[in-house]
């Protein structure tokens, strides 16, 4: 709305290269890069907003805003802050309410003007690989010499990703509880089953079948059990996953985590790890009644009978 107002982060950018170190291009709702690349004439410079900051001001593409920066003039009555005009040349979102809702982005030349600077404050860099950032970010240390400081992003977010570490070791502690839950039923099946079949096991061994063979019986048994649970588990949970994150289920507040909604990823390694190690659990929990029905003795179990 008119005569709304909101803190900005200005970035100064080159339109040409910055699509190759973010994705600000494909996140153009209306306007366009190189409308920033090519100005018109007659404005005093172009600005993209993102679409948080923009609803805030009120503002669309053509539209013009006022930049209060806080190098100004010294005047008798003190420091006059610097005003410039600046004209929307686009709007984008880039899916973090960080950028959509603080920074607008610039070329380098209206940065120098309107900031009062004639170098760069930062370079950013794209890795091909995204685990190779620390590597390089090193290496660059070490060739630009002391007066520059290169971080990666695993730096910058250190404790995000420390506090999302110990969720995930908590996620997964919990996942082995279940685990581990549906692991006695399977004992506790698998022992009810000897109980019962124990005068079938008794015959068998009487016409010849080695204890081996029984306990291969009842491990095969319970491996079948853990392997038609795991796959149907392994099938709904990525079927969820797919629905909740395709069409956006779980909506947040955009303001509190950055992001609008939650993202539901599956890992083919975490998926592969949990897969096994339920099944390596089915497993363990095949061995005891397996073991107790190859011990059986005949005679005892058709006493009886």
């Amino acid at each position: 709305a008119a005569g709304s107002q909101a803190f900005i982060n200005l970035k100064g950018i080159d339109p040409a290269v910055e699509p190759q170190v973010t994705n600000i291009a494909g996140a153009m709702r209306t306007g366009s890069l190189t409308a920033l690349a090519t100005p018109d004439a007659e404005s005093p410079g172009d600005i993209l907003l993102g679409t948080d900051l923009a609803s805030q001001l009120g503002v669309s593409v053509g539209d013009s805003i006022s930049v209060l920066t806080p190098q100004g003039t010294l005047s008798p009555m003190g420091m006059i802050p610097r005003v410039r005009r600046a004209r929307v040349a686009g709007i984008y979102a880039l899916g973090l309410y960080e950028f959509d809702s603080a920074y607008g982005f610039i070329t380098l030349d209206f940065a120098k003007r309107l900031l009062g600077k004639s170098t760069v404050d930062l370079i950013q860099l794209k890795v091909d690989d995204i685990y190779a950032a620390p590597a390089v970010a090193d290496g660059l240390a070490d060739r630009l010499g002391a007066n520059y400081v290169a971080q990666d992003w695993s730096d910058m977010n250190r404790q995000l990703f420390s506090a999302m570490w110990l969720e995930k070791m908590a996620i997964s502690i919990t996942i082995g509880l279940i685990v581990a839950v549906a692991a006695l039923n399977i004992i506790a099946s698998l022992i009810l089953l000897v109980m019962e079949k124990s005068r079938d096991i008794a015959i068998l061994k009487t016409m010849g079948t080695s204890s081996a063979r029984i306990m291969r019986i009842f491990m095969m048994q319970g491996l079948i059990i853990g392997a038609i649970g795991t796959t149907i588990g392994a099938a709904g949970g990525l079927t969820l996953c797919y629905v909740l994150d395709r069409y956006r289920v779980i909506q947040i507040p955009m303001d509190v985590y950055q992001v609008s909604y939650v993202p539901f990823v599956v890992e083919p390694f975490d998926f592969v790890v949990v897969v096994v190690a339920a099944l390596a659990i089915c497993f363990l929990a095949t061995l005891y009644p397996s073991w107790r029905a190859a011990r059986l003795d005949p005679v005892e179990a058709l006493r009886y009978e």
